[in-house]
């Protein structure tokens, strides 16, 4: 899946959460769990937003791991509201498997950054660390 695909697929998960969070009744349970739903909801794909305007591959990872952990906060409300009746569970069925998909993209990519991010970390300092005798004999020390 492309960068933009993301863009589009975690915009259009938050637009879906606001219209169903709109739909919920007016309950203090469901008010509290939509309040919830809407911030973690957005926050996919606006964290995905900035991850991308990074200033490093550090901080791009960092910040992809906060958009799986908001969207899989998005499905514990989403699992709240399905399990505790607030709708019907065909309405919120689809917005469910959804929520059950994104953390498991982002997850994945993730790890993956971060094994990247190791194996260049250890490549470089083993390679700086081989340079040490070099920059030695070139300094005559």
């Amino acid at each position: 899946m492309t960068k933009e695909e993301l863009r589009i697929r975690s915009k259009a998960f938050a637009l879906r959460v606001m219209k169903l969070v709109d739909a919920l009744p007016n309950r203090r349970s469901a008010v509290a769990i939509g309040n919830q739903l809407v911030r973690s909801g957005t926050a996919v794909g606006a964290n995905y937003r900035a991850a991308w305007r990074g200033r490093s591959r550090a901080e791009f990872t960092a910040k992809l791991g906060v958009v799986g952990e908001e969207a899989d906060e998005s499905c514990y409300c989403l699992e709240l509201i399905s399990e505790g009746a607030l709708l019907n569970p065909p309405l919120v069925l689809p917005l469910l498997n959804e929520s059950n998909e994104l953390p498991a993209i982002f997850s994945a990519s993730h790890g993956t950054l971060r094994r990247t991010n190791r194996k260049e970390h250890r490549a470089k300092r083993l390679t700086s660390k081989s340079r040490i005798p070099e920059l030695l004999k070139s300094r005559n020390l």
